[in-house]
Parts: structure tokens; sequence; C-alpha cells
């Protein structure tokens, strides 16, 4: 049997993780046209949870459905639509699927989507989630204390946004992430292999990453334009201007852009502490495939998924 993401995290191995956005659509054939592609590139995939605040074919079972095809899902679950009761049942529901692997995030707010007047949830935050999977996990127990049947062999993951860390910072978020139960975090966009290192280095000083691994978000960039919008528009994104500049010179900038994502996964690859990449492509879905086999195909450390 393949070895797990779990498993290939614990034994050093340079992961490379993909995200699949559901479809608006009831026909499983849609998600699965979106994720097969990755099978035996990416090591696991996530499935977001109501992405940019609209409906989708639901996550839970879109990575249910990814379990029956043989492909590792990370599952992300948000806070923003469900209370406690109904994200704890979604925990057991994972769990009955075979889905291991859960990424617990705040979501983004409805005004961000197609329904603005939709009310937002929020009864958990992240931490609070990943407090309640860790205690499914660990002791079989709801946070009422009521036992349930069956395992919930969860790997938990949750968010960070790196930055250039000023004299004196302590990695505080992350810390209490650690605290709730976090083994993993996927990172917002990060395309600055120098801000990486000295982040990286700073987690490092404070033992963070003697107990969790971190995976750094990438973008396969379509143009300037959209590498500006990222930047100014994404919380915690980081687009260097000389990237900007790049793509504006070049004569085929989406070519530019999954050359620069590359490239990316070359430099992190030497950044001590960096477990993985986490490559990210709104609406360009079909690009990552070949940039997951040009990186392992070019890099030793990065082994078949």
């Amino acid at each position: 049997m393949p070895a797990t993401l779990q498993e290939k995290l614990r034994a050093s191995r340079f992961v490379i993780t993909a995200e699949v956005t559901p479809p608006v659509s009831a026909d499983r054939a849609e998600l699965l046209a979106k994720a097969r592609p990755l099978k035996g590139l990416a090591d696991a995939v996530n499935i977001t949870d109501g992405a940019g605040a609209r409906p989708h074919l639901g996550a839970v079972t879109a990575a249910a459905m990814l379990v029956e095809q043989g492909i590792e899902p990370v599952l992300q679950l948000t806070c923003r639509d469900r209370n406690r009761i109904a994200l704890q049942s979604d925990l057991l529901s994972a769990a009955a699927s075979g889905v291991r692997n859960l990424l617990m995030l705040r979501g983004d707010d409805p005004s961000a989507g197609d329904q603005p007047d939709a009310m937002p949830v929020f009864d958990l935050d992240p931490r609070s989630l990943l407090d309640t999977a860790r205690r499914l996990r660990d002791t079989g127990e709801l946070p009422t204390g009521r036992k349930i049947t069956g395992r919930a062999d969860f790997f938990l993951g949750s968010a960070d946004n790196p930055i250039d860390p000023t004299p004196g910072w302590r990695p505080t978020g992350l810390l209490a992430k650690l605290d709730a139960g976090a083994q993993f975090v996927q990172t917002q966009f990060c395309m600055d292999a120098g801000l990486v290192r000295r982040y990286m280095a700073r987690l490092a000083e404070h033992g963070v990453t003697d107990k969790l691994s971190v995976l750094i978000g990438i973008v396969p960039l379509r143009s300037a334009k959209s590498a500006r919008w990222i930047k100014e528009k994404l919380f915690g994104a980081v687009i260097p201007d000389a990237l900007i500049h790049r793509m504006e010179r070049a004569s085929d900038p989406a070519a530019e852009g999954r050359l620069i994502c590359i490239e990316m996964v070359h430099e992190l690859v030497e950044v001590p502490h960096v477990a993985g990449v986490h490559i990210m492509a709104p609406g360009n879905d079909a690009v990552v495939p070949d940039i997951i086999k040009a990186a392992r195909d070019s890099i030793s450390r990065l082994e078949p998924a």
C-alpha cells in the first residue's frame, strides 16, 4: 500500500500537494475529471469547502469520492457555514469515509461570495475545531464526553501566512495551533524563497518545525495582472515585484508563470525545515499535473507520489 501523506512527512520526504475546487455540479464525473490527472503525481489533493463563499459540491462528499478513486484527499473544513453539531457530524462522516487528512479553516466571509446576505455561523474557530477533531481521535469522545464507536484516525492541519519576521517576533499563532492539535500547515501563496528561509529559521528557533510539517503555498501565475491581484487582494499572499516585472516582460506570460512555479519548487527544496509545497491554481487546474511532473523529473528528492 502506498505511504500516506503523514508517513511521507514523517520520513522527511519533500511532498507536493495540490488543490481541487469541487464543481457547482451534481455530476460526480466533473469532480473526477479535475482530480484524476493528479493521481500518482500529487502526494495528496485538497478539497476546498465552499471556496470564495460560494456553493459547490459538498467537501465531505467530494473527499469521499477521491478516497474511492485511490486519491488521498486533504479535506478542508471551514467554520463559516456550520455550527459545532454539524461540524462534529462532518468529522464522523469523514472518518467513516476513510478521510484522514483535515485542514481547519475559518472560511471566507459571505460578503465575498455570490450570496452576500447569507448568515455566517462561526460557532467554532479553527483552533476549537482542531481540538474537537483531536479529542475524537485520541479519546474517542465528542466534546460532551459522549463516546463514539469506530476510529477517527485524523492527521490534523491548519493554515499559515509566512511573514518576514521582525526582531523579537514569536510564532504565537502557530504555537497555539500546535497546542490545539495541528500536525501540519499549508500556507498562503508565498513566492519569495528568501522570506521563507528567514521565516522557517525563526520557526526552528522556537521549536515549531520539530513538531509541525510546513508546506509552502505556491501558484502558477497566469499574467502580470493576476499576479498583482493576488498581491493586493489576497490577505497574506507574497508576490515579489520582481516576479510581476518578469511576467510583464514575458512573451508568453502563462508559460513563464509555470516556469516560475517549477523554479520555486527547486528553491524551496533547499530551504531547511520546509516539508513540501502546496500548489494552488484557481481557475487554472489543468497546468498543475505537468508542473508536478516537471518538478519530480528534475529533483531527485521528489520521489513519485
